[in-house]
């Protein structure tokens, strides 16, 4: 009972450590796990044994036999769900053949540059040396999330990482089993037609299952044939349902199912996805806590020692700085992605839970087996996996800077509320080349925006977990356009240092809008108009207007004019390639000749 309140209250205080400064939770979970398990055994423990003891051996342990591991893999499969309920397909419209290509190029690079370093580093067999390449082909999402939500990077980088880690998972997974299954059988001839048919069927089945049992729980969901308070727990046993199943038909094809489960409810009309989203996010976040200390204390110090040559570093340095590199570059061959870009994905390749989890389960049968070589397996992958987040952790804030791809000045803007004004006001600013993404908590009007074409999130504004939306990371305007007051202010004063630091702006509210006293507009959206006027102006005429301004006094009569019609709302001013909301431009001080005022609603003869 000790040990297991133990591990969640010790996981939990990781990933609050990990929020407070900065790091992926996977540093302080693993070296908590060494911590309890091999260190305290081999330093701390009057009789040798570890604080907790993940398998029964005997005497103490919490699993007993396999259950460790099938613990593993059933965890594992809701974390792969989670990252694929995320996946959006509108994400990958600049960068999708660069992420086909890494999941399969990158990945056979990996696979052979790797199995040859270990196999001559290590003096390994060939078919262990490519059980570890298997093994760390995947870069997990558990740790790219964190690393980069505190990097402002351009959405293509954003999106080629995010999308690899959680895609790459199941394929790595498939290739280590397959090299399992040829080192369990012992090779020989018939095994590549074995092998062709077990690929096949994990296909098969992994997205057939996937496909099917998405479509409907999406059904029963949107049809309330399941109440609202059993919503989560039976999505999570639907998961759980679709990884078993598939699993029976066809071994490892569980992660697979998994996956494409999660990404075609993501991406269907899917109602309550949102709460779905936070549910498996919270159960995600207490599963990688218990996972990572579980693995790392179930490791023993004569594994570790192991590691405590030449060889561990060369082989950590090959596959960092030489095959991740060249298998980046080569998977991004005439791509639009930059040079630089290129450099930071290739430095961005930290490897999560699937790769431990895996090497825990398959390092412990080989060992069983009597394979030679075997013991080296779990550590070797381990130190692969601590030493990859340790180095992005610690210095991939720093590696943007030095080569150019972090953001020095994000220029996106988000637009809280999602109205037909603000529809129409971010597709105008859209087509003069900015990113707009706009945020509500009614589904109807999200999808309204998604229907536009225009990137658009159903948030709920009081939700902190807005902060850690990587795909944010390069806006650097705030504009709240909401119908509520509240919620306006509420977005200014919580998200303006995370958002709005080249500028942050609000509707006025109606008190706000006539009065005169207030001096200081430079947070207001527009000088003197609140919601109700910007939808007026909509409704009399749902265009953005332009006329021209040929110097500072047509310009101020301009603003006069506008000001004293009902049915028409200021926006923008057009100078050269720029364009600047009127309260920003009054604030810029640029000289106020041949000018274009953009305003929305009646046309109006100046």
């Amino acid at each position: 009972m000790i040990e297991l309140a133990g591990i969640i209250i010790l996981g939990i205080l990781a990933q609050w450590f990990a929020w407070k400064f900065k790091i992926p939770a996977i540093l302080p979970l693993i070296l908590i796990g060494l911590l309890v398990g091999p260190i305290a055994a081999e330093f701390l423990s009057d009789d040798g044994s570890k604080w907790i003891e993940p398998v029964w051996n005997g005497e103490k342990g919490l699993f007993p036999g396999e259950s460790l591991y099938y613990f593993v893999s059933l965890a594992i499969s809701i974390i792969l769900f989670e990252g694929g309920l995320t996946l959006k397909r509108s994400e990958i419209k600049n960068v999708g053949p660069v992420i086909t290509k890494l999941i399969t190029l990158g990945s056979t690079i990996t696979f052979f540059g790797a199995g040859f370093v270990a196999h001559y580093t290590f003096d390994l067999g060939w078919e262990l040396s490519f059980l570890f390449a298997g093994l760390i082909i995947v870069t997990g999402p558990t740790v790219i999330t964190p690393i980069l939500r505190n990097i402002p990077l351009k959405k293509d980088i954003s999106t080629v990482l995010k999308w690899e880690g959680i895609l790459i998972d199941p394929i790595g997974a498939l290739v280590a089993v397959l090299v399992f299954e040829f080192i369990s059988v012992g090779g020989g001839g018939g095994f590549t037609k074995t092998a062709l048919i077990e690929f096949a069927k994990i296909l098969l089945f992994g997205t057939t299952f996937g496909f099917t049992f998405a479509h409907a729980l999406a059904y029963a969901v949107n049809k309330k044939l399941i109440p609202h308070y059993l919503l989560n727990v039976v999505s999570l046993s639907a998961v759980l349902l679709v990884f078993v199943l598939s699993e029976m038909f066809a071994h490892e094809s569980g992660l697979l199912a998994v996956v494409v489960m999660g990404m075609v409810l993501g991406n269907g009309k899917l109602s309550n996805l949102k709460e779905l989203l936070y549910f498996k996010e919270s159960l995600s976040v207490l599963l990688i806590s218990i996972l990572f200390i579980l693995l790392a204390a179930n490791i023993n110090i004569e594994d570790l020692l192991l590691l405590y040559t030449w060889k561990t570093a060369a082989l950590f340095a090959s596959v960092v700085f030489i095959i991740r590199p060249l298998a980046v570059f080569a998977s991004t061959r005439k791509s639009k992605l930059k040079f630089n870009e290129k450099v930071f994905i290739s430095w961005v390749g930290p490897r999560g839970i699937v790769a431990a989890g895996i090497a825990s389960l398959f390092g412990s049968k080989l060992l069983k087996q009597g394979v030679e070589g075997a013991e080296y397996i779990t550590p070797l992958v381990f130190m692969v996996v601590l030493g990859t987040v340790l180095l992005n952790a610690t210095t991939a804030r720093l590696f943007a800077k030095m080569i150019g791809v972090f953001l020095k000045k994000s220029d996106a803007i988000l637009f809280v509320g999602a109205s037909f004004p603000a529809i129409l006001i971010a597709k105008y600013l859209r087509d003069k080349g900015k990113r707009i993404i706009l945020i509500d908590s009614n589904r109807f009007f999200v999808q309204n925006a998604l229907d536009e074409d225009l990137e658009a999130f159903e948030v709920d504004i009081y939700d902190d977990g807005l902060t850690n939306n990587i795909e944010l990371n390069d806006v650097g305007y705030l504009i709240a356009l909401s119908g509520s007051d509240a919620v306006n202010k509420h977005a200014l004063v919580t998200f303006s240092d995370v958002f709005g630091e080249q500028g942050s702006y609000k509707l006025a509210s109606s008190e706000e809008s006539v009065d005169t006293t207030i001096k200081d507009r430079s947070r207001f959206f527009t000088p003197y108009d609140d919601y109700i006027n910007l939808s007026e102006a909509y409704r009399e005429n749902p265009e953005i207007n332009e006329v021209k301004i040929a110097d500072e006094e047509a310009y101020s009569r301009a603003l006069k004019v506008l000001a004293k019609e009902e049915k028409s709302v200021p926006l923008f001013i057009e100078k050269g390639k720029g364009i600047y909301l009127v309260a920003e431009f009054e604030k810029a001080e640029l000289p106020k000749e041949n000018l274009k005022l953009c305003y929305l609603g009646k046309e109006i003869e100046f």
